[in-house]
């Protein structure tokens, strides 16, 4: 007469404990396929467009060579072009990043 109620008991806590532990595995999988590093810059734009800045935006080092500079230019202007629903603001910001790293515009300065 015992162990039917032993088993219902051992069944009833195996039941109850799976439900508490479902939910935390659940997040612990999200927890983990969470990157780890950001991938956007938090801040907003500064007054005066730095070369630090400009690099952030195109997502290159400020040393970086012509050819990486324009082939980013190209890959972020793609996806944020106003004739494809991207801000004109943006575009604006993107192209000044360019003549910055490429020091065509005001801020760039030269090297001599």
């Amino acid at each position: 007469m015992e162990s039917p109620m032993i088993i219902g008991g051992v069944v009833g806590a195996a039941a109850l404990g799976t439900r508490f532990l479902i939910p935390r595995w659940q997040a612990f999988k999200a927890y983990l396929a969470r990157p780890r590093a950001r991938r956007f810059y938090p801040g907003g734009f500064e007054a005066v467009m730095t070369r630090r800045e400009a690099a952030m935006i195109l997502g290159v080092r400020e040393s970086a060579v012509m050819e990486k500079i324009k082939e980013a230019h190209r890959r972020v202007m793609v996806a944020n072009h106003p004739d494809a629903g991207g801000s004109h603001y943006l575009a604006s910001k993107i192209n000044e990043a360019k003549d910055i790293m490429l020091r065509k515009g005001k801020g760039g300065g030269s090297i001599f």
